[in-house]
């Protein structure tokens, strides 16, 4: 099989569109965390009910924006969203301001990834309360990297492959978008375009993914193709900011 290609017999979406939530309040405390040397961010919510800052929402709305403006062959048929609150908001907004109706589909597959006992804390935080887990992560390394109670990148590849598997099921010449969160894109760019843990590793270090970013796949002859990743060019001709802060990966790794 070609390198950077996944040959499906057949039957998957014409389009899949992968879109990071919105700036969050969770990402404000962590960043207002990170400054103060603080052990852990001021945030009394579980990480599932965090919902989107003010920029956040402006955010998702220039993806509405975007969605009035594509032609109708490419509009989403079919939405799928993670259940946590932030990408649900994004959802809402984006699809509010498009107008349209389509499908659409809560799945916890594409939720974020789960960092056990690390949530809530800052890296400086982890550092100081689990100072073996860096060792840990330095010799397991980060693809496989699991924090205590909580999930590694494998393990969110998991979910993907599954979602996968659904979507090749009566979902051919459809076009699916998804709203969800930065592990999970990066794990469908590892399953999409056959990666090995060191390629997505490199292009997890070298390229940021920015709150409201798109990601696209179509399917090609020869199979599913990456047309753009992380592309802001919506977000940057609407009045709203582009943001990206550290991953949660490696906050869990106990970096910054």
């Amino acid at each position: 099989m070609p390198r950077g290609v996944l040959v499906v017999s057949g039957r998957y979406p014409s389009e899949l569109v992968l879109v990071r939530h919105g700036e969050s309040i969770g990402n404000l405390a962590d960043e207002k965390a990170r400054e103060a040397h603080a052990e852990r961010l001021e945030l009394e919510l579980r990480d599932a009910d965090v919902p989107l800052s003010e920029t956040g929402q402006a955010q998702a709305d220039a993806v509405g924006h975007l969605l009035s403006g594509l032609d109708p062959d490419r509009q989403p048929d079919v939405v799928v969203t993670s259940p946590y609150r932030r990408a649900q908001e994004t959802c809402e907004r984006a699809l509010a301001g498009w107008r349209g109706s389509p499908d659409v589909v809560v799945d916890e597959r594409v939720r974020e990834r789960d960092l056990g006992r690390f949530d809530g804390l800052t890296a400086f935080g982890i550092r100081e309360q689990f100072a073996q887990e860096a060792q840990r992560r330095s010799r397991v390394g980060k693809f496989y990297y699991v924090p205590p109670s909580g999930e590694s990148w494998c393990d969110v590849t998991l979910r993907v492959r599954s979602l996968l598997a659904d979507l090749r099921e009566g979902y051919q010449d459809k076009t699916v978008w998804v709203f969800t969160h930065q592990a999970v894109i990066m794990s469908f760019r590892y399953v999409l375009e056959n990666l090995t843990e060191q390629e997505l590793m490199e292009i997890d270090a070298s390229v940021p993914l920015p709150n409201c970013s798109v990601t696209t796949y179509r399917t090609a002859p020869q199979g599913v193709e990456l047309v753009s990743f992380a592309d802001t060019e919506h977000v940057e001709a609407s009045a709203a900011p582009t943001t990206t802060e550290p991953s949660k990966t490696d906050r869990a790794a106990g970096v910054g």
